[in-house]
């Protein structure tokens, strides 16, 4: 076991307990917010209702929040203890899909592979970059399908298999809300359905498994329904005093409305679907290549008919439904890129069978896919050669901000700011993109080289490390990228000048500068900012007076009071009597009405 455990562990603790804990630091919008979230947590005392700014957020389950609670209560509130647990939740995957990959295909090695494909697949470290709770809803997921397999095996299924599975699907719910239970229960009820076996859930434990969940899930949401309830005259849109209550909110707003984007108000974007269901394809390569090879194993046409299938071809059916239940639910109107992250699990599994499989029998199959990879890494670590070489670097220094296309711009996608690049911008990559071109041109071509020697096992390591150096490498341009999506350099240089009694304001939507809110370590007014995730607690009697329109803020800037004002450069508004720049960064500037007394740093 310990030549497969530490391996995993070494290549977690590179890629997610390291260097990926302290950079980049937190991100605006929805990043420091669930940072920010968790904080007020323990300053409140309150681990039932959340509030940000000193408002109700009732919109999100508990369980990441509580997560990043505990960690700041025992290490402290910076950037890395907030996203230990997700690393840790990471980590527990890892390990958890090598379990489930052995107990699938009688093989340790499936289930390793399996493990490292999870492990280096872009969409997992990516979204452990971010403070969302997606990684840890694949980890319930996961370990429902390990509860339901195991039960399976079993002659009379075990009660503890039927708790199991229910309290990860009740830890689900506490995680991602009612999606965590309904996805796992979808994809047993199909599978059940298609290999004629539904009597099965009669055996195991039908009363006994779902009072398990109702012990798990139930205790939160009636206390949050208890501290939150409805108030006044609550219509379809809430008026200061008048609003629904907790259960209404977050079961018919957030988690019914919300999925078939009829929220109000409506403050996302979907990804297109087609781009959605590439997403599937990019998230998890090059590995999803070896599962679409590993597919063609399957008997389609005798699982169709719902006949008899073998152990392994129940396993691949098994996990097939799992990754394609997860892509169709999530294929409604309200779709997020990082939505796809549960269908990863099932994708690396079916990977991780092939590449052991083809370790103890090499296969044709293996040197096609070898050269494939081969053809298109060497076109792009050519064009990944170009740039570096032909692009000067900035000078030392050089907000990158500066040569983006429009660092204000809404994106589609998470990563969206990506697309602001310019080609003077791409001076500033010049280290990822070196980066990834040696990775491309040595791993691919050992890759090729030891597949057509026959040494599968060696050629695998190359690709892992192939795949390893690039991901360093995003890495490395997402913190070079930081400051157009983080406010951490402003918060940061003007700590020295802000007193007690200084107002703070943040020129829009909390979500635009969080991340100065959390850094600074204090409440924030909002100017014309009243929506996004504050929007709906703004309307409690308790919610703080931190909401002003562009006539308080005149009257605020005349005032004897100092104010510091963050906002875009593009967006600054008007202010009466003069207006000092403490400093400018990522596109944003903070403004005061006194000068600089204490020497912000920048």
């Amino acid at each position: 076991m310990k030549r497969f455990l530490f391996p995993i562990l070494g290549l977690w603790l590179l890629l997610y307990g390291s260097f990926a804990l302290v950079r980049p630091p937190l991100l605006d919008d929805a990043d420091a917010l669930h940072a920010e979230a968790a904080g007020e947590m323990l300053l409140t005392h309150d681990w039932v209702t959340l509030h940000v700014n000193g408002i109700r957020y009732l919109e999100k389950a508990p369980l990441l929040y509580w997560s990043i609670a505990a960690s700041f209560k025992i290490f402290g509130q910076y950037d890395w203890a907030a996203r230990l647990p997700l690393a840790l939740y990471a980590l527990a995957l890892f390990f958890l899909i090598f379990a489930l990959g052995r107990r699938l295909f009688a093989s340790q090695q499936a289930g390793f592979y399996a493990a490292l494909c999870l492990l280096t697949s872009s969409g997992i470290f990516g979204f452990t970059r971010i403070l969302l709770p997606d990684v840890i809803l694949c980890l319930w997921i996961s370990l429902t399908m390990y509860f339901f397999w195991k039960s399976l095996g079993e002659v009379t299924p075990s009660l503890a298999t039927a708790l199991g599975f229910d309290i990860c699907c009740a830890l689900g719910v506490l995680t991602k809300g009612v999606v965590g239970a309904i996805i796992p229960l979808a994809i047993i009820l199909i599978y059940l359905f298609t290999t004629r076996n539904l009597r099965h859930l009669l055996r195991w434990h039908p009363i006994t498994g779902p009072i398990g969940f109702l012990i798990v899930a139930a205790p939160w949401h009636i206390l949050a329904a208890l501290r939150n309830p409805s108030l006044g005259n609550p219509g379809a849109v809430p008026a200061q005093g008048n609003v629904h209550g907790f259960l209404w909110f977050y079961f018919v707003h957030e988690q019914f409305a919300r999925y078939f984007s009829r929220n109000m108000p409506h403050d996302f974007e979907s990804v297109p679907l087609p781009l959605f269901w590439l997403l599937l394809v990019a998230f998890i390569a090059p590995w999803c290549i070896f599962a679409l090879v590993v597919l063609a194993r399957l008997d389609w046409r005798q699982a169709l008919r719902r006949e008899e299938l073998d152990e392994r071809q129940r396993a691949m059916l098994l996990l097939v439904i799992w990754a394609a239940a997860v892509m169709i639910f999530f294929s409604f109107p309200a779709r997020q890129e990082y939505y796809v992250l549960p269908a990863l699990p099932p994708i690396a599994l079916l990977a991780g069978y092939w590449l052991a499989d083809d370790e103890l029998a090499p296969s044709p199959a293996g040197k096609i896919v070898a050269c494939i990879l081969f053809i298109v890494g060497l076109f792009v670590a050519v064009a990944s050669l170009l740039f570096a070489i032909h692009f000067k670097p900035l000078p030392i220094g050089t907000d990158v901000t500066q040569v983006l296309q429009q660092v204000t711009r809404s994106h589609r996608l998470f990563f969206g700011h990506f697309f602001d690049l310019t080609r003077s911008a791409l001076g500033a990559f010049r280290v990822p993109l070196s980066i990834t071109t040696a990775a491309l041109l040595v791993g691919l071509t050992a890759n090729l080289w030891f597949q057509f020697k026959d040494k599968a096992r060696i050629a695998n390591c190359f690709l892992i490390g192939t795949v390893t150096a690039f991901l360093i490498a995003a890495h490395l341009a997402l913190n070079t990228l930081s400051p157009a999506i983080s406010s951490q350099i402003l918060a940061n240089a003007i700590k020295p000048e802000v007193d007690n009694d200084d107002v703070i304001v943040i020129n829009g939507r909390y979500e635009r500068a969080s991340s100065l809110a959390f850094y600074l370590n204090r409440q924030v007014k909002l100017l014309n900012g009243r929506g996004g995730g504050l929007w709906y607690g703004s309307f409690f009697p308790d919610a703080p007076q931190v909401f002003i329109e562009n006539n308080t803020l005149m009257q605020l800037w005349a005032g004897e009071n100092r104010v510091f004002l963050w906002t875009p450069l593009d967006q600054v508004p008007q202010l009466p009597g003069q207006s000092f720049v403490i400093g400018r960064s990522g596109g944003k500037e903070i403004l005061s009405n006194q000068p600089s007394s204490r020497g912000a740093v920048f």
